[in-house]
């Protein structure tokens, strides 16, 4: 467990540091497009964060190369670490590429499947899948790298889709990423497998990469993930389920266990790397196919985009920004307790039930009216404090543009650091 604390920890302070160097690189050399018609944010932010998160994730894999187990587990034992290099590195090429000049949606899918592909055939893919009531199924390679390619890419999209809103992405990415952590863990050393290594490594750092640029993306956003990190979440969400597909022995498992009870929830563990993250991203996987077949009823294209999303209709019916998000995460984690559950014997359920009903009275909480009110309260507080920092550091140089005769610029509120951001100048 230390270990995969220490990466994690790596992820997040890295993330955390590189978050705002990348932001005054985006504003330099990257300018922030103007905000769009279906856009739930009013003033033009950075985006390419996803480029801070990449940091964060070859810092965290460079600090685990130099630790024995892991180097053991996942360097020594597993091909996956080169596979996830070269299929992240073209994504964050693709993605930069995208938030900076814009790419076609074709050409886009084109690109999430050629990094796919990448990644797959450098080992990184299904090879035998267990299917209920049949047993363990041997793919051959064809089938093997398809399944595999079209994980990855339905993943990409799904995190894409639910990058509407402040925080949420990544927040979301964090609490499927975690889920993901407590069951591999669970696997490596309940079960004795070492081969769950590489998959739980990754996704602890995830979870790092989420909370350290979370620090920034929290409403109101200083700066935003975009394509680049949207694209690096989801492919690295789909490598820890392969990387856990087929690592899971049924036969010794249920011969371990004493009790048909026990070898029934053992059994149940086989399935849950293709589940669980799918069933943490349920409501933006659910979103996902809801806009695809509204938009083609419609006739217009599955890639066009609108504003009917999730998180747009919660804004609709009276959410705040901040609110919605903390909804859509509650749901998240309990959707994910429940899947964890059912892996679990009795005996060892009460923990994890008192943790879903004190996410589901959270959920609760927030949707009184009282509750509701005061967060709206301060959410405009906080927005009005923010819209005065920023008419403060834009008169100056109005001003200044004035007198020259030149026009001001359209977002000068944008440069300026996080600590500005925190303190404002007089």
């Amino acid at each position: 467990m230390r270990e995969y604390l220490v990466v994690l920890a790596v992820a997040w302070v890295v993330t955390y540091l590189t978050t705002g160097l990348v932001r005054v690189a985006a504003i330099r050399f990257a300018p922030p497009p103007e905000v769009r018609e279906r856009d739930v944010h009013t003033v033009p932010t950075p985006r390419l964060g996803g480029v801070a998160m990449y940091f964060g994730f070859l810092a965290a894999l460079l600090f685990a190369r130099h630790m024995p187990m892991l180097h053991q587990w996942v360097y020594t034992e597993s091909t996956a670490v080169p596979g996830l290099l070269l299929g992240s590195g073209l994504l964050i090429l693709l993605g930069v590429i995208d938030d900076r000049w814009g790419v076609d949606a074709l050409i886009k899918l084109a690109g999430q499947v050629f990094a796919a592909s990448v990644m797959v055939l450098k080992g990184v893919q299904i090879q035998w899948l267990p299917i209920p009531g049949y047993g363990t199924v041997v793919l051959d390679p064809t089938s093997s790298a398809v399944l595999s390619i079209l994980i990855v890419v339905i993943m990409i999209n799904a995190v894409n889709f639910v990058d509407g809103l402040d925080g949420l992405a990544a927040g979301m990415c964090a609490i499927a990423a975690l889920a993901f952590f407590v069951f591999g863990y669970r696997l490596q050393v309940g079960y004795f497998i070492s081969s769950a290594a590489p998959a739980v490594m990754i996704a602890a750092i995830v979870v790092g990469m989420c909370l350290g640029f979370l620090c920034h993306n929290w409403s109101p956003a200083r700066i935003f993930m975009g394509d680049t990190g949207s694209m690096l979440l989801g492919l690295l969400l789909a490598a820890t389920t392969i990387l856990a597909i087929g690592q899971i022995d049924q036969d010794l498992m249920l011969q371990a266990a004493h009790t048909q009870t026990a070898a029934t929830h053992k059994s149940l563990a086989v399935y849950i790397p293709l589940v669980l993250p799918f069933s943490c991203l349920a409501l933006p996987m659910i979103d996902m196919i809801m806009a695809v077949v509204r938009r083609t009823a419609a006739g217009l294209s599955p890639f066009s985009a609108d504003k009917q999303h999730l998180h747009h209709r919660l804004l609709e019916i009276g959410h705040s920004r901040q609110r919605a998000v903390l909804i859509m995460y509650l749901w998240a984690a309990l959707i994910s307790g429940a899947v964890i559950l059912v892996t679990v014997t009795p005996p060892h359920r009460p923990p994890i039930l008192f943790a879903m009903g004190a996410l589901g009275l959270w959920l609760l909480i927030l949707l009184l009216p009282q509750v509701r009110r005061r967060m709206d309260a301060r959410a405009d507080r906080r927005s009005a404090r923010h819209a005065a920092a920023r008419a403060r550091r834009g008169a100056p140089v109005a001003a200044a543009f004035h007198t020259e005769g030149a026009t001001p610029p359209q977002w000068p509120d944008l440069v300026h650091s996080a600590s500005e951001t925190r303190r404002p100048h007089s």
